[in-house]
C-alpha cells in the first residue's frame, strides 16, 4: 500500500473535509469533529457555538470554524492519501499556536516558538486502521520539524489498561516506537517528547 502525506493547505480544505464527513466516522465512533476545537479558545468557542445557527444545524457550525480556521492556517496538520483519497489526519502544530486558555480541557500551548511541535490527535478511516497509516504520519511530523528547526516534538497520549478503539491522541506505544520517552504523567493523561536536537 503507497501512503503519500501531504501537510494541510487551503487547496486540501475539499479533502480534509471529505475524509471527515464520508470515512473518518463510519465505525459508530462516539466522536463527529474536524478537529478544530483544539485551536479554539474558550471564548472563540462560545462565540462560535453560542450562534442561533448553532442551535438549527451544529454539523454546518462547526465546519465553518474549520473551514476559516484552515483557511487562515490556523488549523495545521497532515492528511493520509491511499489511491488518491484521504483515509487519515494527524493534528500536528508549533505549541506556540495554540491557545493559552483553549476551549479543550488540555493544555498544549507553550509560549517558545519553533521549539516544540505538539501531535495533538489522529484520526484514521476504520478500514485503514492498524495498517502503519498514524506511523506514516507521525515520522512525516518529526521529519518536517528536524527541517524546520524544532527542537522536540511533543505528543499527549492517554494510558489505558485495554485497547481503545477511537484513541484520537494514538497509544503511547506509537510514539515509543518512533522514540518518545515520556516526560510526565498526569492521571492517565502522559506528556511524552522526542527529541531532535
Amino acid at each position: 500500500m503507497n501512503v503519500i502525506i501531504k501537510p494541510l493547505t487551503p487547496e486540501l480544505c475539499a479533502d480534509y473535509f471529505d475524509f471527515f464527513e464520508n470515512r473518518a466516522f463510519t465505525d459508530d465512533s462516539p466522536y463527529r469533529c474536524y478537529c478544530h476545537m483544539y485551536q479554539m479558545t474558550k471564548e472563540q468557542y462560545q462565540a462560535a457555538y453560542d450562534k442561533a445557527q448553532m442551535q438549527q444545524d451544529p454539523g454546518r457550525a462547526s465546519r465553518e470554524v474549520a473551514e476559516r480556521q484552515i483557511a487562515d492556517g490556523v488549523l495545521r496538520g497532515y492528511l493520509a492519501y491511499v489511491d488518491g483519497k484521504s483515509v487519515g489526519w494527524c493534528n500536528a502544530n508549533d505549541r506556540a499556536n495554540y491557545p493559552v486558555e483553549p476551549a479543550y480541557d488540555v493544555p498544549f500551548y507553550a509560549p517558545a516558538e519553533n521549539h516544540e511541535k505538539a501531535v495533538v490527535c489522529f484520526e484514521i478511516a476504520p478500514e485503514y486502521r492498524g495498517k502503519g497509516i498514524a506511523t506514516a504520519l507521525l515520522n512525516r511530523v518529526i521529519a518536517d520539524a528536524k527541517i524546520e528547526g524544532y527542537l522536540a516534538v511533543i505528543s499527549f497520549p492517554v494510558v489505558r489498561s485495554e485497547r481503545y478503539e477511537w484513541d484520537c491522541q494514538g497509544p503511547a506505544r506509537l510514539y515509543e516506537k518512533a522514540g518518545f520517552v515520556k516526560v510526565t504523567q498526569q492521571g492517565e493523561r502522559v506528556t511524552m517528547k522526542k527529541a531532535l536536537k
